[in-house]
């Protein structure tokens, strides 16, 4: 049994261990928004538009090529 100077058993019960996933993560997805500045740039032909403010880039087409951009 502990008696105050940290000679007992260790704790198994709620809030030792593990974390339970309760951080922010990152993801491709969605969710974060890259403000309005920057540029929708073409994985396939490597094309650079202007971003549009209001718009995304997952659902612009490239012009030269027809790929959906990505940010």
């Amino acid at each position: 049994m502990p008696r105050g100077n940290g000679t007992g058993p260790k704790g198994e019960g709620p809030g030792t261990g593990r974390g339970l996933g309760r951080g922010g993560g990152r993801g491709l997805g969605g969710g974060r928004a890259l403000g309005p500045g920057g540029y929708c740039i073409c994985p396939k032909c490597g094309t650079k538009v202007a971003h549009k403010l209001g718009q995304s880039c997952y659902n612009m087409t490239c012009p030269k090529c027809g790929a959906k951009m990505t940010r």
